[in-house]
């Protein structure tokens, strides 16, 4: 199995750690600390070596930060782990709301003036620590980089990653690493800057056409890259990852401890991108003397830009991913009713129907599983200790990826294990028609993912209701299932543009009751011309699987929207038919029928 059901934290461990790590910041001198999910890559992912947040607190979902003082812990989370956290932290830490209230405004109400907030320049950004100095600065409170303290009390905390490389097909990435170092080299130059430093491992695994194994679910090398304007990259890594491939005469391989020195030893401007690079970079880089040039990660976008062999590659990969989740559903369809069935046992069964495509790589997250009440927990993890039966009158909400060597697919089904209810039904086709409206929009280029967002939820807001999770994030080539800058959220400001892959998933939760999510992915293309013949961009739909017709009251549909379902579902039974067992096949002609 490459999913795990063992849980890794227990609430118990934090009190005690939380002590040493308050005797810890006392022989420091710090009067707070703080500890992000994050490491020195800020990346998404984290090796078990830095999963530091997790040991300290027993909180264990994919983005927060604890700010600890002497006498108070915050734990910062987002809208999808409020439910999360409460079970897995002990009440000596404090779930606070975030964005909404953000670290640094917490710690002005609790920090005398002259206090020092400690932390570690490697894992936060410029732009945290220039953030939070502007709150904290007025209230008199000093920010100082220091050791990781959670390092020093970590005394079995794991050793680094050392997973091997791999090349990546050049038929499959569109374009070689040569050709990509060329041109961002060029966009260096324009920009009259000598280098760029990349942090981020998708980066560079996708700018020197590279995959790893050094993060669960995430195939990427984790290293640091210094391009130069003249296309060169000295790459910092193990050298023993890359030892079964060749980088190219124009990638020069460096130990890690050669990073400082390397950077030292720069002419400027160097670019440095000051939400993505941990703070340590610019400072060595300042402290040298040489002029930081603050602008994007040059990679970024034009990863997100996907070269039509990656799409051709990723269509694929999804047509084998949904033929998988339709042999999965209709066994699915047949065994839950019973009773019988656990959270566990379905999750088992769905990593085994992917892995008997025989190109499965790895799941691209840990599925989510929720059934009844857990359904409710957005980012649900089930565990030993959690698991439970599906039973009859519930709904299933099943979230799960895999990574293929041509793609990376993310999929949500909330299906209906026996007869739903009337609310199920109207909640589940309200979130349909938000799902429906980013299908089926078109919109003038030049928009953002927040200008689409409010077609997902206007649904859901003529009912009172809501989702407190964005409707959309990128997703990569074999790379990241959440991919930036592109997204569909009230906060994205980045112009959608033509190849990028996003999610489609609007959502609704009711605490201790049901969760309900539906989610394709789609893919920016350029929109046919009519009308005055305006610039226009629409939506691909790339995931092709039934959504569960039980909760599906037509009378809440549109015409519009009714026809979009039928003629997804007929694409998805002439799409994945062929593709899947005569008993499958059966199934699908029902679960895909006109309504």
């Amino acid at each position: 199995m490459f999913q795990t059901f063992r849980a890794t934290t227990t609430p118990d461990q934090g009190p005690p750690r939380l002590a040493a790590l308050r005797s810890a910041m006392a022989d420091e001198g710090i009067d707070a600390f703080l500890v992000p999910r994050a490491d020195a890559h800020q990346g998404e992912y984290v090796a078990a070596r830095d999963e530091r947040l997790a040991w300290l607190t027993g909180f264990t979902g994919s983005a927060g930060i604890a700010a600890l003082t002497r006498d108070a812990a915050g734990i910062f989370v987002d809208g999808r782990y409020r439910l999360q956290v409460r079970v897995q932290v002990a009440g000596d830490f404090t779930p606070v709301d975030w964005p909404a209230t953000r670290p640094e405004d917490w710690l002005a109400t609790r920090l005398p003036r002259g206090a020092v907030l400690g932390f570690d320049a490697w894992l936060h950004t410029a732009a945290e620590v220039e953030r939070m100095e502007r709150k904290l600065a007025p209230a008199g409170v000093v920010l100082r980089p220091c050791e990781n303290l959670i390092d020093r009390i970590w005394t079995d905390q794991p050793s680094p990653p050392a997973g091997h490389a791999e090349a990546y097909p050049v038929e499959l990435a569109g374009r070689t690493s040569t050709e990509k170092r060329a041109e961002l080299g060029r966009v260096l130059r324009e920009a009259g800057q000598m280098a760029a430093v990349l942090t981020l491992p998708d980066s560079i695994s996708w700018l020197l056409n590279l995959r790893g194994r050094d993060l669960p679910q995430m195939p990427v090398l984790q290293a640091f890259a210094i391009l130069h304007a003249d296309g060169i990259v000295d790459l910092f890594a193990d050298p023993a990852k890359l030892e079964h491939v060749d980088p190219g005469h124009e990638v020069r391989v460096l130990r890690p401890d050669r990073l400082a020195p390397a950077l030292a030893a720069l002419r400027g401007p160097v670019r440095v991108d000051k939400a993505t690079a941990p703070l340590a970079v610019s400072e060595i880089l300042t402290a040298a003397g040489i002029e930081v040039a603050w602008g994007e990660d040059p990679c970024i976008l034009p990863k997100a830009r996907k070269t039509p062999a990656e799409i051709a590659g990723t269509r694929e990969a999804h047509l084998r991913d949904g033929a998988a989740m339709v042999e999965f559903l209709c066994w699915l369809d047949t065994a839950a009713p019973g009773g019988k069935l656990t959270e566990i046992e379905v999750v088992k069964k769905l990593e085994t129907f992917r892995r008997a495509t025989n190109a499965l790589r790895g799941i691209s997250f840990d599925t989510i599983c929720g059934a009844g009440e857990h359904g409710a927990i957005v980012h649900y993890r089930v565990t030993e200790e959690t698991d439970r039966p599906v039973r009859p009158g519930e709904l299933l909400l099943i979230d799960s990826g895999g990574q293929y060597l041509d793609g990376t697919t993310d999929i949500t089904r909330t299906v209906a294990v026996g007869a739903p209810t009337a609310e199920m039904r109207d909640c589940f086709t309200r979130v349909l028609k938000g799902m429906i409206a980013i299908s089926r929009a078109r919109w003038p280029r030049g928009l953002a993912g927040r200008d689409l967002d409010p077609l997902a939820r206007a649904a859901l807001w003529r009912a009172g209701l809501d989702y407190d999770h964005g409707t959309g994030h990128g997703v990569g080539v074999f790379l990241g299932v959440h991919e930036g800058p592109q997204r569909i959220s009230r906060i994205s400001e980045i112009a959608l543009e033509p190849g990028m892959i996003l999610s489609n998933e609007p959502g609704y939760y009711r605490e201790g009751a049901f969760g309900i999510r539906i989610e394709n992915l789609v893919v920016v293309e350029e929109a046919p011309k009519i009308g005055d013949g305006r610039d226009q961009l629409a939506f691909e739909t790339l995931t092709y699987v039934p959504i569960d017709l039980r909760l599906v009251e037509p009378a809440i549909l549109s015409p519009g929207e009714r026809g979009w379902l039928n003629a997804y579902h007929a694409e998805v039974a002439r799409r994945i038919g062929p593709r899947v067992g005569s008993a499958a096949r059966d199934w699908l002609m029902a679960a895909t029928r006109a309504i």
